[in-house]
This record gives structure tokens, C-alpha cells and sequence, in this order.
């Protein structure tokens, strides 16, 4: 509804965030999304209205949670709770947000879409596809909105190369090759690992398929087209790490993983996620898509194009030096826009979707999708085969 003809209106909406002490938590969503929020002097909506976050924070380490708060300059006795239950009965509290590690998350969602609260969650929305389409399931039956991180559609390579296939730059796609990854430090030596330890223990839910197949199939599906069916190996490259303690533990979860997919409209697409390598390209993410007109490399910021009427013409010859500087032949795409942070722009859809019921299609069903996907590359790998995806139905 306009305001046009009256005063603007601010929103303030209490924000319940669990899980901020982690790394993910605290940085991305809590000071590059709300934080920033906040300082921006909140979500401007079409109507001139205001929404502000108010964010309290929720774990069990309140020493944390407290000096989070006071960096920040939140009140620590109204914005810092270790007792879930007591924030959720809160009538003033209309979002959860939830960026606890996989297991602790279900429990945790389920409590506060029985409590009325708009849910909103960090991926994978749970252990298994049966798990996340039950959140999904008792999110709609109660009527709360609901919704799932998908922060790579926002980042400012996708968003170029997004625009490049809208305006038919590629003609007919052909295939697409994602690869992705960046060398973890193991612990065995003075360099401290950049990655927690559970992420390379399967009983943590650790896991790069578990990890990153949720990620690539929202980025599939919204770029290139629904999965058919793919085949995915997992890799175990690495057998012993050490834990932040400093002791050694063994390695039970996947390091590395290959995949690929055969979309419903043929286009072919392979994706390489690996923990255990030395990049030698323009980003840790980079995604190349051939097309019959014209080909794109995306990066996380960037992206480079070469057309068809530019495209040079090699020859094979292995006796001869190579006279096509393959690199030189692109071109930088420009930049059509301004992008902020990928996670802020989408808890900005987020709230504006609470308040004012604007569009959004990025819900538990989405999560329970990306869920399902890592489950399949599982098996996939395990059987050593190819799988389909069935589909998951909306309610």
C-alpha cells in the first residue's frame, strides 16, 4: 500500500539471530548485513518507508555474544540471550534467523515457526532432504514466511553474467564449466587452517558436497535451467588435518568434489569444488559459459566476454609456439550497476518481504532442493553412478 499522501513510516523489527559467533554469522550477516542495515539508517522501501533491524543475539557463549554486542554498540542486557525459548516468547520478536552448524539448525527453526515467527536460514536448511521438506511443510501449514541463504545470485560476476544471458548474448548455451576451490591449510604446519575443523569430519556434518551442491544447484537452476540428472565423485585427498586445539584428528569427510549435470534443456555443466588446490585463475570462483554467439568467464566481482565475431581461430600444432594470447582476446564486461554485499542485499529482499509482502521465491522449499541435491551427489558418489532429481513439490 502507497504512502504517497502521508508521512513515511519506520519499521523496527526485533531480529533474532542465533549462531552469530561463528564465522559466517558474525561477519556476513551479522556486521556486512544488519549491522549495515542499521548504519545505512535502514531498508528504504518503494514507499518511502523504513525498516530497521533489531538484532538480538543468541548462543550458548555469553561472554561472546556480550563483546559482539558492545563492539557493536548494542545493549548487551535487552540484545543478548543464551535461552532460545525466552527470545521466541517474545511477542516483539517477529524474525529467527538461524546460522547454527547443520545438525543444531531443525530443532532450533521448527521452535520458532510453533513460537509465529518468519523464519529465515543459512544453508543446508538441514541433514536430510526429508528433514528440510518438513521445515519447509510446518513453515507453510503455520503460514510464516520463510527463506533460505542463496547469496551467490547477488554477487556482482553472477549478477553481470545473469544480465549477458537475459539479453541473449550467448545464443544457444552449450555448457557451462564451474570450478572452485583454494588450498586449506592443514594445521601440520605453522600456517594456521582458514577452515573449521568439523568441516573435514563427516560426524560434524562436514563435507565440501554437503558444503557447496547447495550452493551450485540455486545457481544452476536460476541461471541456467533445472537438473536432469549428474553424477558426482567425491575425494577424501587430504587423511589428517589438526583441530584448533593443535591436536591431529583424521579426515572422515570429502575434501574435493567433481560434478557433473545434464540440465532438462541439454546444456551440459561441470563443477569442480575442491579444498586441496593451488588456483591458478582469475578468482577462487570462476564459471566460463559456451554459447553458439559468444562465450563468458564470471568471477565472484567480474566478468569477461568473447564474441563469436572476435573468437580467433587456433590451429593445433604442439611442434610450434603458440602465437594467440588466449587471454588477451577478452573484453571486460562493464559495470552496468552498483552491488552491494551479496548477503545484504538478500536479508534487504528478506525484510522488505516480512514487512511489506514484496515478492520472494527463495524459501525453505528452495533449501530443501539444495538439500536434496548434496544427499544425491552422495549416493551418486557411493554407487558410483549417474542419478536423477526428482522433483520436490511446492504446497
Amino acid at each position: 500500500m502507497s504512502n504517497n499522501n502521508s508521512t513515511p513510516k519506520v519499521h523496527r523489527i526485533k531480529v533474532a539471530m542465533n549462531g552469530v559467533t561463528g564465522r559466517m554469522g558474525t561477519n556476513q550477516h551479522l556486521i556486512r548485513s544488519i549491522i549495515a542495515i542499521r548504519k545505512q539508517g535502514g531498508v528504504v522501501c518503494s514507499d518511502g518507508d523504513k525498516i530497521i533491524p533489531e538484532p538480538i543475539l543468541i548462543g550458548r557463549n555469553r561472554p561472546k555474544l556480550e563483546d559482539l554486542a558492545t563492539e557493536h554498540s548494542l545493549d548487551i542486557n535487552s540484545c543478548v540471550s543464551t535461552d532460545l525459548d525466552a527470545v521466541l516468547a517474545d511477542p516483539e520478536v517477529v524474525i529467527y534467523f538461524d546460522a547454527q552448524t547443520t545438525g543444531r539448525r531443525a530443532d532450533a527453526v521448527k521452535k520458532a515457526i510453533a513460537a509465529g515467527k518468519h523464519v529465515y536460514c543459512e544453508k543446508p536448511t538441514a541433514v536430510s532432504t526429508e528433514e528440510a521438506y518438513d521445515l519447509y511443510e510446518t513453515a507453510k501449514k503455520a503460514g510464516v514466511k520463510n527463506g533460505v541463504v542463496q547469496d551467490k545470485l547477488w554477487l556482482p560476476g553472477l549478477v553481470k553474467l545473469k544480465t549477458l544471458i537475459d539479453s541473449g548474448f550467448f545464443g544457444k548455451i552449450l555448457s557451462v564449466k564451474g570450478d572452485f576451490g583454494y588450498w586449506v591449510f592443514t594445521g601440520l604446519t605453522p600456517i594456521a587452517p582458514q577452515r573449521p575443523s568439523w568441516n573435514y569430519r563427516k560426524e560434524d556434518d562436514g563435507g565440501i558436497i554437503v558444503d557447496m551442491l547447495c550452493h551450485w544447484r540455486y545457481v544452476i537452476h536460476n541461471l541456467f535451467g533445472p537438473i536432469k540428472t549428474f553424477t558426482c565423485l567425491g575425494a577424501t585427498h587430504i587423511p589428517e588435518r589438526v583441530d584448533e586445539q593443535g591436536k591431529k584428528y583424521k579426515c572422515t569427510a570429502d575434501d574435493a568434489a567433481y560434478a557433473t549435470f545434464e540440465l532438462e534443456n541439454g546444456v551440459i555443466v561441470h563443477f569442480n569444488s575442491s579444498w586441496t588446490t593451488r588456483p591458478r585463475r582469475d578468482d577462487l570462483l570462476t564459471i566460463q559459459v559456451d554459447g553458439s554467439e559468444g562465450s563468458a568467464v564470471a568471477t565472484l566481482r567480474d566478468c569477461v566476454v568473447q564474441h563469436a565475431s572476435a573468437t580467433p581461430r587456433p590451429t593445433w600444432n604442439p611442434d610450434v609456439p603458440a602465437t594467440i594470447d588466449h587471454f588477451a582476446a577478452w573484453t571486460r564486461v562493464p559495470d552496468w550497476q552498483v552491488c552491494d554485499n551479496a548477503f545484504k542485499v538478500q536479508w534487504e529482499m528478506f525484510l522488505r518481504h516480512v514487512v511489506k509482502d514484496e515478492p520472494w521465491r527463495y524459501d525453505l522449499l528452495e533449501g530443501a532442493r539444495g538439500v536434496q541435491l548434496t544427499e544425491l551427489g552422495l549416493k551418486s558418489w557411493e554407487e558410483r553412478r549417474w542419478v536423477d532429481v526428482p522433483e520436490l513439490k511446492s504446497l
